[in-house]
């Protein structure tokens, strides 16, 4: 159980220095990444655990770093889409609101 701990602990900071380091971070909030990434991490350490990969000599490091990874590379896809797609909406609303 104190992986689970670590995996959210870690996966949660990556989503904050996603959001940190990402230009766009004004479009959406600072908790978005990193419940995603913890989100992602949890369930990802879950699916591990269940499928046997937990407690396996050379099998460890698995549930480990694979969920932390998914985890980061889900903060990044969220901050990414995210950013791109609500920096256009805000273009169009204000496009939208000048030509009136």
């Amino acid at each position: 159980m104190l992986s689970l701990v670590i995996v959210v602990l870690v996966t949660a900071a990556a989503g904050f220095i996603v959001w940190a380091n990402d230009r766009r971070h004004t479009k959406y909030g600072i908790l978005v990444p990193a419940g995603t990434a913890a989100a992602v991490g949890m369930l990802a350490w879950i699916i591990c655990i269940w499928a046997g990969l937990g407690y396996q000599p050379g099998l460890t490091w698995l549930s480990w770093v694979l969920p932390m990874a998914a985890g980061t590379a889900a903060a990044l896809a969220v901050a990414v889409y995210l950013g791109r797609a609500r920096a256009r909406q805000d273009t169009q609303r204000l496009t939208a609101a000048l030509k009136i």
